[in-house]
């Protein structure tokens, strides 16, 4: 049987580390996730909102890098747990417990709102291609190696 599941999404809040009895950490997050599909009357595509649980040195990790609009991307696997309120009736909840969360986005989109490269291009090192491509062509040289 097989129980991975990989997500990106924004967290909705700052993640909250606790610690358990034993003094393991542990840290509780939200991920708003959108669908990869708008509705079919042309409207806006749907967010789900998934609860993520990180133990260890990765709560850890996600409740000193991570906050509230950061890009995550999650890996782990689904668990169902079932509960009760404080009424007494029964629920049920499904959370992620990851493995491992990476970065979703690089530190300067993440302090600028977005990646803007306003660095001078270096001059004599390549040619510009055509501006909508994206991409630009190297200058041979004399065509040997540079290492």
């Amino acid at each position: 049987m097989l129980n991975h599941i990989t997500l990106m999404g924004r967290l909705t809040r700052d993640p909250e580390l606790r610690y358990t009895q034993s003094g393991t950490p542990v840290a509780s997050f939200t991920l708003a996730v959108d669908r990869d599909f708008a509705a079919k009357d042309g409207g806006e595509r749907q967010t789900d909102f998934i609860d993520c649980v990180a133990w260890r040195q990765t709560g850890e990790f996600v409740s000193k890098y991570f906050q509230k609009g950061s890009m995550a991307v999650v890996c782990g696997r689904l668990q169902i747990r079932d509960w009760q309120d404080k009424e007494g009736n029964k629920r049920r909840s499904a959370e992620v417990v990851t493995d491992n969360v990476y970065f979703g986005e690089s530190k300067r989109s993440r302090d600028d709102g977005g990646y803007r490269d306003s660095s001078p291009a270096p001059r004599g090192s390549y040619e510009s291609a055509p501006k909508s491509s994206g991409f630009s062509e190297l200058d041979d040289g004399d065509g040997e190696l540079p290492f």
